[in-house]
C-alpha cells in the first residue's frame, strides 16, 4: 500500500485528543483539537531543530518530517517521529543529549 493509502484510511492515534462522549476533554471542538496537535509540532521543532529537521501537520492526520535540503518523509504519528528522524539524519537522536538539552535550557521560546 502506498503511504497516501495508507494515510487515508487510518484510525487516530492514541496520543491524538479527540471528543467522546462521556470522556472529560478539553479539546471537545476540532478548532481545540487542531490547536493542540499545532502546540505538539511546536514543541517537537524545538527538539528537532538541533538535528537540522522540522515536522509539519499534514491534513491533522499525518506529519511531514523534513531536513534541511528538503528530503522529506511522512510519519504516521508521534510515536513513529525519532526513528523517522535517525532514518533521515543517519544518527541516533538522543533525547538526553547533553548539547540538545543545553540549547533547550538556553531556549526557551
Amino acid at each position: 500500500m502506498c503511504a497516501l493509502c495508507g494515510v487515508l484510511g487510518g484510525v487516530g492515534h492514541w496520543t491524538d485528543a479527540v471528543a467522546r462522549p462521556g470522556v472529560f476533554t478539553r479539546t471537545a471542538t476540532p478548532v481545540e483539537r487542531r490547536r493542540e496537535r499545532a502546540a505538539r509540532v511546536a514543541q517537537a521543532n524545538r527538539i528537532l531543530r538541533h538535528y537540522r529537521l522540522s515536522l509539519a501537520d499534514w491534513q491533522g492526520t499525518s506529519f511531514l518530517l523534513s531536513t534541511a535540503t528538503g528530503k522529506t518523509e511522512i510519519v504516521d504519528d508521534l510515536t513513529h517521529l525519532w526513528s523517522s528522524a535517525e532514518k533521515l539524519t543517519g544518527r541516533p537522536c538522543d533525547p538526553l543529549d547533553p548539547a540538545l538539552l543545553a540549547e533547550l535550557a538556553g531556549n526557551r521560546g
